[in-house]
């Protein structure tokens, strides 16, 4: 059986999972292949890694879900001033995908929702892939060698195999008239199916109306710059 330890962040107790395994009143922990080894046996630099990366996914985890609620929270407000306003005047608050901008009366503080669209590539892509390809053998030596550039890496894959959507909408901004690049940016905009939507909520301050608005950060990447 596994122990749950209890640890504590800004007052509040959160559970923490024990490695450690009893069996025949023995002390075991599991290596990534399954294996039981003696604890004992563990080297205590490990054991002591072991016990950071624990202590550190417990945090991360009970932050994870603070950030889930303050974002619905952030939605439900947003949602019930909407229905006041629409109530109101009889008009829908928003852009027309969704954007909007909320600030403070005294102009020093904004919250922004975004709503981007999800996107994937169809098969029209490798055929469009192809053409470019064919395109590009042709003209070596005879375009611009940033446009070359473009072109070159906008097909590249990352790991999971995804193609870079900013990079392929780059191609659909070069003027080329050639009639197989029509065609293969043709393919492109086939390629294109937008799956859903996502939203995105930025909080913005200032020190007065006329200053520069100041990110407030809930990227954890960014929450120290």
């Amino acid at each position: 059986m596994t122990i749950q330890n209890l640890c504590e962040i800004e007052g509040r107790t959160i559970t923490r999972v024990s490695p450690i395994l009893f069996f025949d009143n023995k002390k075991y922990m599991e290596n990534a292949r399954g294996d039981l080894i003696p604890l004992a046996m563990v080297p205590d630099a490990k054991i002591m890694e072991d016990d950071t990366v624990r202590n550190m996914l417990a945090y991360a985890i009970d932050l994870n879900a603070q950030l889930r609620r303050f974002l619905k929270h952030c939605m439900d407000d947003i949602g019930a001033y909407q229905v006041l306003l629409e109530e109101k005047y009889d008009a829908k608050l928003g852009g027309p995908k969704g954007n909007m901008t909320l600030t403070s009366f005294d102009g020093c503080m904004k919250v922004s929702v975004n709503v981007a669209n999800l996107l994937r590539f169809g098969p029209e892509l490798v055929v469009a892939k192809k053409i470019v390809m064919e395109c590009m053998d042709d003209w070596t030596g005879e375009m611009r060698d940033e446009a070359l550039a473009i072109i070159s890496i906008a097909f590249n894959q990352d790991r999971d195999g995804q193609f870079n959507r900013t990079e392929i909408f780059k191609l659909l901004q070069l003027k080329i008239t050639d009639e197989r690049w029509v065609r293969a940016m043709d393919a492109i905009r086939d390629a294109i199916f937008i799956i859903g939507t996502k939203s995105y909520v930025r909080f913005h301050m200032r020190d007065d109306p006329k200053g520069k608005w100041n990110v407030i950060s809930i990227d954890l990447a960014k929450a120290g710059a």
